[in-house]
């Protein structure tokens, strides 16, 4: 079974930066589409963005666009999660999770996504 790892997560101000880690087990890492969630209290898990295997997209949701920047590297088995300027609405568990690539569903989707980590808490303070 694959096993994702997060870490990084913890206080960090408004204004200031963070960088989450997820470390993958698969001997197929390249190949994944990696996404991260975020889940706040009373509220759904949402997309927050993913990267596809080089020359794939990268894909952000509207809410931190211009804020937070993914990136992969193959080599080690990562993929970050770069949050700058975070917003109190940033707080949440993020996750880590990864898309095989036989599964054609929209890497948007939470459905989407077959394995995932146990998540990082994120809490911003303001």
């Amino acid at each position: 079974q694959v096993q994702l790892a997060e870490s990084g997560g913890g206080l960090v101000q408004a204004g200031g930066s963070l960088r989450l880690s997820c470390v993958a087990s698969a001997r197929t890492f390249s190949t994944f589409t990696m996404g991260w969630f975020r889940q706040a209290p009373g509220k759904e898990r949402e997309f927050v963005g993913a990267t596809a295997r080089s020359g794939g997209g990268t894909y952000y949701a509207d809410s931190v666009k211009g804020r937070f920047a993914i990136s992969r590297e193959d080599a080690k088995n990562t993929v970050y999660l770069q949050m700058n300027s975070p917003l109190p609405e940033d707080k949440a568990v993020y996750y880590c999770a990864a898309k095989v690539p036989w599964n054609t569903e929209n890497p948007l989707l939470v459905r989407a996504y077959t394995f995932w980590g146990q998540g990082t808490q994120v809490t911003v303070s303001s």
